[in-house]
C-alpha cells in the first residue's frame, strides 16, 4: 500500500473540490484537477510551503489545530476528518488499537443466534465475516465462499448480479477498506487484501485511488437473492466494545412488506435445505454401518 498516506489522501480530497465549492473565485487556466494547493493553504490558514511538505510527504506529523483546519478547508465529513488523524498519527490512543486474534466471543454468537428473523453477522475491520447467524448465512448462500465482503463485492461472479446497485455497493466497500488503513496501516491482512483486489480488479484499482473514507452506521441495501428475488434491507452497524474493530451487523426488512416476507421464506428455504442434508447426513451414516448379509 501507500507509504505516503496522508500525503495522497490530502491530495485526492484536494482534487474533488472546486473553488465553487469553497466559495473561492477561480483565476486563470488551471491545470490541475480541484483545489490548487495554495488554495487549500489559505483556507487552512497555513503556509502553502507548509502544506506542500504534508502533501509530499516531508512533513507528517501535523498538530491537531493544523489537522482541524484541513478537515474544515478540505470540508471532510466526520469519517474522513477520524481518517486524517489516525493517518497523521494524532487519533485519540484509544481509536488506535492494536491487532488482535479475530475471534468472536461465545456471548456475541448466542445473541446473534437469538435473532432468527433477521440477518445478524460480525465483522472486522477487513470486511471478513468472522460470525454469521442462520439468516445471514442464507442472504449470502449465492457467494463461494461467503468470506469477506470486498471479496464478495468485486472477485465472486455473484458479486453483480447479487448487489442491485453494484456501483454503489462497490464504492461503499472500497471506503470502508480505505478507512481501516487509519486504524491498522501495516495489517497483512489488509495489505494482503488491497493487494489481491487491486490485481485482480480493475474496478477496485480505480475506486482505490479515490481515497474515499467511510465507516458503517446505517443504510438501505438493495439486493437481488437467486432463492427469493429482490430484497429492500436496511442495516444498523455497531461496534463491538470488548474487541475494537469488530463491528455487529443486523439487517430488517420494513414490516409488512414484499422483503419481509421474502426474507420470511429464505428463512424457511434455508431451514428445510439444512434439515435435509442433516437427513441425508444420518442416513448415510446408518447405510455404512449396516451389515451386508
Amino acid at each position: 500500500m501507500d507509504d505516503n498516506r496522508m500525503g495522497d489522501f490530502l491530495r485526492a480530497c484536494r482534487a474533488a473540490l472546486r473553488p465553487d465549492d469553497v466559495g473561492m473565485p477561480s483565476h486563470g487556466t488551471r491545470r490541475v484537477a480541484g483545489l490548487r494547493r495554495e488554495e487549500v493553504a489559505v483556507l487552512a490558514g497555513v503556509n502553502a510551503d507548509y502544506y506542500t511538505r504534508l502533501e509530499q510527504g516531508r512533513e507528517r506529523n501535523p498538530s491537531p489545530q493544523v489537522i482541524d483546519a484541513l478537515s474544515h478547508a478540505l470540508r471532510l465529513d466526520e469519517d474522513a476528518r477520524a481518517h486524517l488523524y489516525r493517518l497523521a498519527g494524532a487519533a485519540p490512543a484509544d481509536r488506535l488499537s492494536p491487532r488482535r486474534t479475530e475471534c468472536v466471543s461465545p456471548a456475541l454468537r448466542q445473541l446473534m443466534e437469538g435473532c432468527p428473523h433477521t440477518p445478524a453477522f460480525v465483522m472486522s475491520r477487513t470486511l471478513d465475516l468472522l460470525a454469521v447467524n442462520a439468516l445471514a448465512q442464507a442472504l449470502y448462500s449465492a457467494f463461494t465462499p461467503a468470506d469477506n465482503l470486498a471479496r464478495m463485492t468485486f472477485l465472486d461472479p455473484a458479486g453483480p448480479t447479487f448487489y442491485r446497485d453494484w456501483n454503489r455497493a462497490a464504492e461503499a466497500t472500497v471506503a470502508n477498506l480505505r478507512e481501516a488503513t487509519g486504524f491498522e496501516p501495516d495489517n497483512p491482512r489488509l495489505r494482503e487484501l488491497v493487494g489481491t483486489l487491486t490485481e485482480h480488479s480493475s474496478d477496485f484499482a480505480r475506486l482505490w485511488q479515490s481515497h474515499t473514507v467511510r465507516g458503517k452506521t446505517q443504510d438501505a441495501k438493495h439486493f437481488l437473492h437467486p432463492d427469493v428475488g429482490p430484497l429492500t434491507l436496511t442495516y444498523q452497524a455497531f461496534d463491538v466494545r470488548e474487541a475494537p474493530g469488530q463491528q455487529l451487523v443486523i439487517y430488517h426488512a420494513e414490516p409488512g412488506s414484499p422483503s419481509a416476507y421474502s426474507l420470511h421464506l429464505l428463512g424457511s428455504l434455508h431451514a428445510t435445505r439444512r434439515q435435509d442434508r442433516s437427513q441425508h447426513a444420518a442416513d448415510q451414516t446408518t447405510q455404512r454401518g449396516d451389515p451386508h448379509w
